[in-house]
């Protein structure tokens, strides 16, 4: 007698009661390319409650502090988000750290308020807010004008006949409002000028923000009251060190400062080498001033930085030519200020040439930068890099890129990419008078001629009491070719110098200048810094957006399709029965799959094998196995993918080897369909 034991709600118990003895029939025959399912994840347009939905229910992450009322930007991550978060950050060790040999570090997160003085933080680390005249509500000044401008593009979209007005829904309604589509034609120069300033929008400044709301009758949208001039608010969270409160420090924005002034160290580690790279993952904190965008605006969140310290002289990287030839999707300052946000594929290699990259090093990290993104499954044809504009750079930065994936929100920044020059260690070390430099070994001595001033300092002294020091400061500072020329005027038998409003008349009895050579056998220099920074939390979140989709036949079956090395489950054991003869096999399979790395979840409840199997597509999990009664007397197991719900089977040994080298992706589905019989439905057992 012939039976299906998977896939249906149907178990075998009715069967096993009859007498009989069954034969068992096993296919044999492995699956062609026009056998595979096809899949269409587009059938049903992206639904973001949908969505949402499936994240709370899951939870995935949730508000913190909810039966409090929770804190706007602050979120805590359940099971499967805390999961998919950690593989993130494990395969980005694996990619980042110990592909390019990077040194870890992991440094407090409590600062003393000296260092972000030094670094700039604390004068400069800020956004634009404006305040809602009758309210008092806050806002951040460039979100405010983005979302009025997009929603009346919207409106105008719609009244020329291009876009349809998405119905409202129960759940949006609940929700803090946006900017409200109203649907009026504007006129086309009008239309020009909106998205001219979306453009560029990150390049004005928080008075030229304030113009544009003048101008363009610009409210806040909750409560369409005017809004005020925009004031600059620090990021940065306040606290103090120990109990007297006399020593005032901040909580992290960045990880980066532990890098810079641990760089001695660093540099000892290494053998007093550059090049060389730190990395570090770990807590930062911003106060944001107006957190509603779930994941991608939070107030505590995990982040990852590089630090590549480099000779300033050479910006070059052995491993450019190995990445040269790929393609990046690019959108430099220059298009930018035109008013345009058209994208140009581009080699890497042909974007240093050309000077729209600064140099090798910064481009091999954009091309690593892309390679992460697309392998932990963001879909590269909704990322692309934008050069910052010059408005909008950071206070260290000489130039900086951003990894922006699309998303329901728009495009958003999720990894950073700058060149930080010597900003950092330059300043830090003025403070402390620590040197932060390499001293490097010349391989051939440099040997150089100047002219040096001498002073006879009794002399002078005598000559012009206190005002000896401003004398040869004066002269101190001078250039090898205004030396040269006061060494001549001596030479005629005196020189006049001035200095802060006073002269001095020198003569050959006060200063000589001579010439003389010198050799150099060391160079001194500070290190320039490239900076890869990573938000873990919102390649998390577009992540979860770019991977969610319906079933073509059922829109309330979502599906992530997370790759299986971010999955947080990488396959789920599904016994058919309760019944105790089944748990040795569960417990076997569960053995050898946690022996192979492979993390598994059994799902023994007593639903319907496709109820299991469609919660656990919600969870991402790419694989699962079945364990019929078939495979209690015959130790076979059949192989299910998510996407397409095909189904292998085999040998449970050789299963568990397939499976081994499907997450470790040594192998993809269709290489595994080679490899195993097609499963067809239909066992029989004796």
């Amino acid at each position: 007698m012939r039976v299906r034991s998977v896939g249906f709600s149907t178990t075998l118990c009715t069967y096993l009661r009859t007498p009989r003895t069954l034969h068992l029939f096993v296919s044999t025959r492995r699956y062609s390319h026009s056998d595979m399912s096809v899949v269409n994840k587009s059938v049903h347009p992206f639904d973001k409650s949908r969505l949402d939905a499936l994240l709370n229910r899951r939870f995935f992450y949730a508000p913190a502090f909810e039966i409090y009322g929770g804190v706007a930007g602050l979120y805590d991550y359940g099971p499967p988000g805390s999961s998919l978060q950690a593989n993130i950050m494990a395969e980005w060790r694996k990619h980042f750290i110990i592909e390019d040999h990077m040194l870890e570090l992991d440094t407090t997160i409590m600062t003393p308020a000296p260092v972000f003085e030094t670094s700039g933080h604390v004068a400069r680390f800020a956004d634009w807010m404006v305040k809602d005249t009758k309210t008092g509500d806050v806002l951040r000044a460039d979100h405010l004008v983005k979302n009025v401008l997009e929603a009346r593009l919207a409106g105008d979209r719609e009244a020329r006949g291009l876009a349809a007005q998405p119905k409202d829904d129960e759940k949006d309604k609940k929700r803090k409002k946006k900017a409200k589509t109203v649907v009026v034609q504007l006129a086309d120069e009008i239309v020009k000028e909106f998205e001219s300033i979306l453009a560029q929008l990150d390049n004005y400044s928080g008075p030229e923000i304030g113009e544009l709301c003048r101008k363009y009758d610009i409210r806040n949208p909750d409560t369409d009251n005017e809004v005020g001039e925009p004031q600059q608010f620090n990021l940065m969270f306040a606290s103090s060190i120990g109990p007297t409160g006399q020593h005032p420090g901040y909580l992290r924005p960045e990880t980066a400062q532990g890098h810079f002034l641990n760089f001695s160290r660093l540099l000892e580690f290494n053998n007093g080498r550059v090049p060389f790279a730190s990395a570090q993952i770990g807590r930062s904190f911003r106060n944001e001033i107006s957190p509603r965008a779930g994941l991608l605006r939070v107030r505590e969140f995990t982040m990852g930085e590089i630090e590549h310290f480099v000779d300033p002289e050479d910006k070059s990287h052995e491993k450019f030519r190995e990445v040269r030839d790929t393609v990046l999707s690019l959108l430099d300052r220059h298009v930018q200020v035109s008013g345009s946000t058209q994208v140009t594929q581009m080699t890497i290699g042909e974007a240093v040439d050309k000077g729209i990259v600064a140099n090798e090093t910064l481009g091999y990290f954009l091309v690593r930068i892309n390679l992460f993104l697309i392998k932990v499954g963001i879909n590269p044809k909704r990322l692309r890099f934008r050069q910052h504009m010059a408005n909008e750079m950071a206070h260290y930065a000489a130039d900086c890129w951003d990894a922006e994936i699309e998303n329901a929100t728009g495009w958003t920044e999720c990894v950073g990419c700058a060149d930080r020059a010597a900003y950092d260690l330059s300043v830090h070390s003025a403070r402390t008078g620590q040197p932060l430099v390499v001293r490097q070994a010349l391989k051939e001595p440099i040997v150089t001629e100047r002219e040096v001033p001498e002073f006879n300092k009794k002399v002078v002294g005598k000559t012009y009491g206190r005002d000896a020091g401003l004398l040869q400061k004066a002269v101190g500072e001078m250039d090898e070719s205004q030396l040269t020329k006061l060494k001549g005027e001596l030479a005629q038998g005196q020189a006049t110098i001035s200095a802060e409003g006073k002269e001095f008349i020198i003569t050959p009895n006060l200063l000589a200048i001579e010439r003389k050579t010198f050799k150099q056998s060391i160079r001194e220099f500070t290190p320039n810094v490239i900076e890869p920074s990573f938000g873990f939390g919102r390649i998390l979140y577009t992540l979860l957006e770019h991977s969610f989709w319906c079933r073509e036949q059922d829109i309330e079956r979502g599906v992530l399709s997370l790759p299986p090395v971010v999955a947080p489950t990488k396959v789920l054991i599904v016994p058919l029965s309760a019944k105790e003869e089944f748990n040795p096999l569960v417990q076997e399979v569960s053995t050898k799959l946690r022996k192979a790395g492979i993390f598994s979840r059994v799902d023994d409840s007593n639903t319907s094998i496709g109820k299991r199997y469609a919660r656990n597509d919600e969870l991402g999990t790419p694989f699962g196995v079945t364990l019929d009664f078939a495979s209690v007397q015959n130790r076979t197991m059949t192989l299910r993918e998510r996407d397409t719900t095909d189904q292998l089977i085999g040998p449970i040994d050789d299963v568990i080897t397939v499976l081994t080298e499907l997450v470790q992706g040594i192998i993809d589905w269709p290489a595994a369909c080679k490899r195993l019989p097609v499963y067809d439905g239909v066992q029989a057992v004796d």
